[in-house]
């Protein structure tokens, strides 16, 4: 079965995004910590987001040029299937995108149950949100910035109940971000 593994920035006080989806809070990431976002979609086939993300993240990718230095992530960025979990969308914008608008539950265990690699999934805040309530996570990367923003979008809040994680790795990088790696426990 496939692992659903969620990539998210969070500040230290637990905000993913200020109130109007900000994120010019997040660090500037170190070569060590570029490298690591660079291979985490090479063991997924497959990328989840949330069509308020998808509204400004599959246009920021497509427009990359090829002399930017980011351009070969970008591409795979574009390249890589995209499937935006929608309810109001009746058709997806964008290269290699399609759309989810069922059952959120029934969706990801139809896709989990797929043959392929990992799927990726980068967010927005509600989607997320949704996935961890739950309990649709399998692993969770969570890029802890050094900040605290005080208020802002959050992705815990819709819990009801406890999940409880396992510790797999927590790694610090010189520009400050730690990657705090947990898997959800399936007890």
């Amino acid at each position: 079965m496939r692992k659903l593994k969620l990539q998210m920035q969070i500040s230290v006080d637990g905000y993913v995004a200020g109130p109007n989806g900000e994120e010019d809070w997040i660090v500037r990431s170190d070569e060590k910590l570029w490298q690591l976002i660079n291979e985490l979609p090479d063991s997924s086939d497959t990328l989840l987001i949330g069509r308020k993300m998808a509204e400004a993240f599959i246009p920021h990718f497509e427009a990359f040029k090829p002399d930017s230095p980011a351009f070969d992530f970008s591409q795979k960025m574009v390249n890589i299937p995209k499937i935006i979990f929608t309810r109001t969308l009746d058709k997806p914008f964008g290269k290699n995108t399609s759309l989810a608008k069922g059952n959120l539950a029934d969706e990801i265990a139809k896709l989990k149950n797929q043959n392929g690699k990992d799927i990726l999934v980068y967010g927005g805040a509600g989607f997320v949100s949704s996935l961890i309530a739950g309990g649709h996570i399998d692993e969770f990367y969570l890029f802890v910035n050094p900040v605290l923003i005080n208020r802002g979008m959050r992705i815990f809040d819709l819990l009801d109940k406890r999940q409880k994680l396992s510790f797999i790795s927590a790694i610090p990088y010189e520009c400050g971000v730690t990657v705090l790696r947990y898997k959800l426990n399936s007890e």
